[in-house]
């Protein structure tokens, strides 16, 4: 048999009297790895990796590729790490103009920050406040600041309150400046939610905006109203 593995037939192969047995094609790690979590993932009822917590990773270290699995254990507990570092603010910070530069355009390396710039006695600003105090506890990775307009900002035009700056690595990236581009004083916590999820100043998953849902309703109960009258 010219492709059994003998001694006499390596031989004929060096003289080149039978041909070389064919290469078997080698197996990659990324290729070992897939195999492994795909093994992994039917054991853990379509779960992948990624998506185990460090439980259930140690539930499986006795049965499969240890090494892989202490890899992977790592990456979750260096990304878990990651996460509690930025997750560090949680509320609405009280800033002057004083502390504009420190606070919002030097706030760090991938951090955005959201401020707002509001004035004493105006409702909307108040409503506003409310809301991003609520939206701080959500999005703890955030930062969130407020301050008087006029403290950071001489002789700022109230008409423009309250205006709500976005900042990421001390690039402004989007304003919202007065009620109008705020969307009036009946402005809810979820609309404005989606409107910093859509500047990725928050990881939102509002995806729809509330309003035309609520265009979409009422809409509908017009026109339900308009048949009862009937």
């Amino acid at each position: 048999d010219p492709n059994e593995d003998t001694e006499w037939n390596d031989i004929l192969r060096a003289k080149g009297i039978i041909p070389q047995k064919p290469k078997e094609k080698e197996i990659t790690e990324d290729e070992i790895i897939g195999m492994i979590e795909s093994t992994i993932a039917e054991k853990q009822n379509g779960k992948d990796l990624s998506q185990l917590d460090l439980d259930e990773l140690d539930e499986l270290e006795d049965s499969e590729d240890e090494a892989v699995l202490q890899q992977y254990r790592q990456k979750r507990i260096a990304e878990m790490q990651a996460a509690a570092s930025r997750a560090r603010f949680g509320v609405v910070r009280e800033i002057s103009g004083q502390d504009y530069v420190q606070e919002v355009t030097k706030a760090g390396e991938g951090i955005y920050v959201v401020l707002h710039l509001y004035s004493r006695g105006v409702p909307f600003c108040a409503l506003i406040n409310q809301h991003l105090t609520q939206l701080a506890t959500a999005f703890p990775m955030t930062k969130f600041v407020r301050a008087i307009a006029t403290t950071c900002i001489a002789n700022y035009p109230e008409r423009n309150v309250p205006t709500i700056f976005v900042y990421y690595e001390g690039q402004m990236k989007k304003q919202f400046i007065g009620s109008v581009e705020l969307g009036g004083p009946n402005l809810t916590c979820e609309e404005l939610e989606y409107m910093l999820g859509k500047t990725k100043a928050i990881e939102s998953q509002i995806k729809e905006d509330p309003r035309e849902s609520k265009k979409i309703k009422d809409k509908m109960f017009a026109e339900l109203s308009d048949n009862n009258d009937w």
